[in-house]
C-alpha cells in the first residue's frame, strides 16, 4: 500500500487468524504490483509442495495450487484495482491467498472470497485486511454443491481456474448461479486445458462470453499471455 495514513488496529479475530496461519504454515510475503504506485503485500505459504496431501489427492485429485501467486491473478487484480467498486458486490471463485480479493477490496467492492481449500479464504481475509483495511467475507465453497446463498453478485471473478477439463462446466454452472440478474463475470485464463470447453459450456447455461483483453505479463523467465473473458447473461 502507498497510503501514509496510520493503519487502524487489527481486529482481534483477524490477528488470531493470522497467528494461527503463521504457526501452521511456513509462510512468505510477496509483493504484487497492482498499479503504477501501488503494491500489495501478500502473505502465503512458502511452497505449495509443503501442502500436498495424499489423502486429498486420492479423494478428488486435489492439489494445493491455491498457495502460489499466478500471473492470471495479478492481471485480474490490476484490472479490478482500476475500477470504482463502491456500492458493488464482488464474488471471487478460487481466491487462493487473496491477491484478487485484496485488490478488489482496495477498489471499494464489497468482497466475498471463496475457495475449496479451507485455509485459502483465511489467508485471503488476512491479506485483505492488511492491504485494504477491509474485513471481507471469506469462506469455503464447493462448485459441485454451490450454496444458494451465494447469488446475486454484481461481479463474479476468477483467475486460472480452468486447469482441468472437468472444471469447465462446473465454473460455467457456478457463474450462472452466482451472477445477479444484471451482473457479469470476468475470468482470467492463460490458455489452460479447460478454457475451450468452458466457452462452449457457457452457452449451455444461457451465458454469453467474449474476450475483453489479452495481456502479456512477465513471470520469471517466461512471458505469459492472459486472456480476460467477460461473461454475461
Amino acid at each position: 500500500m502507498t497510503d501514509s495514513q496510520p493503519s487502524p488496529p487489527i481486529p482481534h479475530e483477524i490477528a488470531a487468524l493470522e497467528a494461527d496461519l503463521r504457526a501452521r504454515h511456513r509462510t512468505v510475503e510477496s509483493t504484487v504490483q497492482v498499479a503504477a504506485t501501488e503494491r500489495l503485500a501478500v502473505l502465503h505459504p512458502a511452497n505449495a509442495d509443503d501442502l500436498i496431501s495424499e489423502a486429498d489427492f486420492v479423494a478428488d485429485e486435489r492439489l494445493p495450487y491455491w498457495a502460489d501467486i499466478w500471473p492470471s491473478a495479478v492481471v485480474l487484480a490490476r484490472f479490478l484495482r482500476a475500477l470504482e467498486g463502491k456500492g458493488r458486490t464482488l464474488l471471487e471463485l478460487g481466491c487462493g491467498s487473496g491477491v484478487v480479493a485484496s485488490a478488489a477490496a482496495r477498489a471499494g467492492f464489497v468482497v466475498t472470497a471463496t475457495d475449496y481449500y479451507d485455509d485459502a479464504p483465511r489467508f485471503a481475509r488476512v491479506n485483505a485486511w492488511h492491504n485494504a483495511h477491509a474485513d471481507i467475507d471469506a469462506r469455503h465453497a464447493d462448485w459441485s454443491a454451490w450454496p444458494s446463498s451465494l447469488a446475486g453478485f454484481d461481479l463474479v471473478v476468477a483467475s486460472d481456474v480452468l486447469y482441468e477439463k472437468r472444471y469447465a462446466d462446473l465454473v460455467a454452472r457456478t457463474l450462472a448461479s452466482a451472477m445477479g440478474k444484471h451482473g457479469e463475470a470476468w475470468i482470467a485464463d492463460p490458455g489452460r486445458v479447460g478454457v475451450d470447453d468452458f466457452v462452449m459450456r457457457c452457452a449451455d447455461h444461457a451465458l454469453g462470453i467474449e474476450p475483453m483483453a489479452r495481456v502479456p505479463i512477465q513471470a520469471g523467465a517466461h512471458v505469459h499471455t492472459i486472456t480476460l473473458w467477460r461473461v454475461t447473461r
